[in-house]
């Protein structure tokens, strides 16, 4: 496993699932931008990481995420992850649903020596309202 491997899998274990956000210090430069279509306009730096992490622990409490898939080239790393949790505080404004929900999704991390400088998350967003009761989706069409 690579460095850059390690280091984005830091990410998961300390950061998400042990809830160091200390890491991030350690982990992200300090002009890293984050790039999520659920949060944009996130600060720069480890300051922006922390923002988001903690608004997703509040709403998930018991989160959890686990990469299962790795591949780096150059100076890039790409993970495929799982994460879920049960939605016991406020959510983007409304209360906790009380709902468990697990998604997909994928992080697109790029480096800068040994700290991530900046970060796409691409994740199954309207899963995840839909699992909450948030939003309906359309039942499937027959052909």
């Amino acid at each position: 496993m690579s460095d850059m491997s390690r280091i984005a899998t830091r990410y998961a274990e300390e950061v998400w699932n042990q809830g160091n956000l200390g890491a991030t210090d350690e982990i992200f430069a300090d002009g890293h931008a984050y790039h999520d279509p659920m949060m944009p306009g996130l600060p720069p730096g480890p300051e922006g990481v922390r923002t988001r992490v903690r608004a997703y622990m509040e709403a998930f409490p018991d989160a959890r995420v686990d990469v299962h898939e790795i591949i780096t080239c150059g100076d890039v790393v790409a993970t495929r992850w799982t994460w879920g949790g049960t939605n016991t505080g406020p959510m983007m404004g409304g209360p906790a649903t009380g709902r468990r929900a697990q998604i997909e999704g994928m992080h697109w991390f790029r480096f800068e020596g040994n700290r991530i400088a900046e970060s796409w998350t691409h994740a199954d967003n309207v899963g995840l309202l839909a699992q909450l009761g948030l939003v309906d989706l359309p039942a499937p069409q027959t052909a």
